[in-house]
């Protein structure tokens, strides 16, 4: 391993990576030496029809993503996903896109876990469970073979399951790769009904609750758990937050 540790970001639905680095801007300065957070865009380019009309309403702040216009020229601004879900939610257009880009930023650098917020956590969880069986999906490989060796852990704050037929093929069976799920209490987003999906197939799961909502937690105490736990996710971190559900089915 590097001496540094590198971790793969990815934003929620309607934010995009400068959005998402700017809202966790205090955890990356308490990051310090030897943590190096990446993150990156969705390929998927957000119009006002995809964000309920008027793209400044109180939707985009329910979703963390306040600074999104899709109106806007300026790229660090341009509400961006990993996919849309379709009227009944039972595909997500654009996965197969999202897919084919992961593949190619993992097949540039090594990445020694990932970290995702809301469908960024979806995602990350749908990645990680990948790189387990790659061939499950051919377009993921390269020379046959998985583009980046298997995370060592991966986050999941806000997250759920992908509700897509690519989807229901790779998570058949449970995925391994240890797994932090992270809830909000209040979060009306996406509810602890909605995550149960995601964590029925996760094998090696640690689940925590913070006392918030829609939102990565980053307050002081929260910023020393995440350095101290992406410095090392086999170590127990005690956990700062509302309630601890830890377990490893």
């Amino acid at each position: 391993m590097s001496a540094t540790r590198k971790i793969l970001m990815l934003h929620g639905f309607a934010q995009n990576g400068d959005i998402f680095s700017k809202r966790l801007g205090a955890l990356r300065k308490a990051m310090g030496e030897g943590i190096e957070l990446v993150f990156i865009d969705g390929p998927i380019i957000l119009h006002n029809v995809d964000l309920g009309g008027d793209p400044s309403d109180a939707s985009l702040n329910s979703l963390d993503a306040s600074e999104a216009c899709a109106a806007s020229s300026d790229p660090a601004l341009t509400p961006r996903a990993w996919w849309r879900a379709n009227p009944e939610r039972t595909r997500a257009q654009g996965l197969e896109e999202s897919l084919v880009a992961l593949r190619d930023v993992l097949r540039r650098d090594r990445y020694d876990g990932v970290f995702g917020f809301s469908q960024g956590a979806a995602m990350a969880a749908l990645l990680a469970a990948l790189l387990e069986k790659p061939h499950v999906y051919e377009p993921f490989l390269v020379d046959g073979k998985a583009p980046h060796p298997r995370f060592q852990f991966c986050v999941a704050v806000s997250g759920f399951r992908v509700s897509d037929p690519i989807s229901d093929k790779i998570f058949e069976s449970s995925y391994e790769t240890p797994t932090l799920h992270v809830l909000g209490k209040t979060d009306v987003i996406v509810i602890e009904e909605r995550s149960k999906g995601l964590l029925s197939v996760s094998a090696n799961s640690r689940v925590e609750v913070h006392d918030g909502g829609h939102f990565v937690p980053s307050q002081a105490k929260w910023r020393a758990f995440w350095r101290e736990y992406l410095r090392d996710p086999s170590e127990e971190v005690p956990f700062p937050g509302f309630m601890s559900k830890s377990q490893t089915n």
